[in-house]
């Protein structure tokens, strides 16, 4: 059985879904970054952790990547072209969406006040959203990578949802849809009753 370490309201969302959608049975351990337990298991305090027979793994992409393989699911096998397909994807989301979140969440609340650049959260909105058009002109459906569902889809459903609840506009033709699509699954909805409200 799986251990996953960090709230369900962090990127650990990401790996309880995973979880949820593959069907592996796991124990939720929920508890904040920089907790003791996290810092036992992670010296940067980050979490999620996945703990796997004694082994500490950390980084929500690398240990969806690492269950995505190990199971054979929400994949295309290692050296398809499907899967560089499938790595552009996710490395595009992780770069011009998921990253540009995040800098607005340390300029809000993450950075010592005094290191806050409150100022950047416009540019920030205007670039999430220039990348957000982009990806939606992009989308053929129903899924990122056309009919079947991959972990990439758990990462970008995840940053609209912390988009919208960090007040950025998720609009287009196509991916606010494919959101609420997406957040009607048994397993997506599973996970969000563990967010604390």
């Amino acid at each position: 059985m799986y251990k996953v370490y960090g709230s369900a309201k962090s990127r650990a969302f990401r790996v309880l879904w995973m979880l949820e959608e593959i069907g592996e049975p796991y124990e939720h351990v929920d508890v904040g970054p920089h907790s003791a337990e996290i810092l036992a298991r992670n010296p940067s305090g980050k979490v999620p952790v996945l703990e796997v027979e004694g082994t500490a793994l950390t980084d929500s992409t690398a240990i969806l990547t690492w269950l995505a393989d190990r199971h054979g699911k929400l994949t295309w096998p290692a050296g398809t072209l499907e899967r560089a397909r499938q790595d552009a994807a996710l490395h595009c989301i992780l770069d011009e969406i998921d990253a540009v979140l995040w800098t607005a969440a340390r300029h809000s609340f993450v950075l010592p006040k005094d290191r806050r650049v409150p100022e950047v959260a416009d540019s920030l909105k205007w670039e999430f959203s220039r990348n957000l058009d982009r990806l939606d002109k992009g989308f053929e459906g129903p899924f990122l990578m056309g009919e079947k569902m991959t972990l990439a889809d758990i990462v970008l459903v995840h940053c609209l949802n912390w988009a919208r609840a960090a007040g950025f506009p998720v609009e287009g033709e196509n991916l606010p849809a494919y959101g609420k699509r997406l957040r009607a699954r048994e397993a997506f909805r599973r996970v969000a009753a563990l967010v604390p409200r």
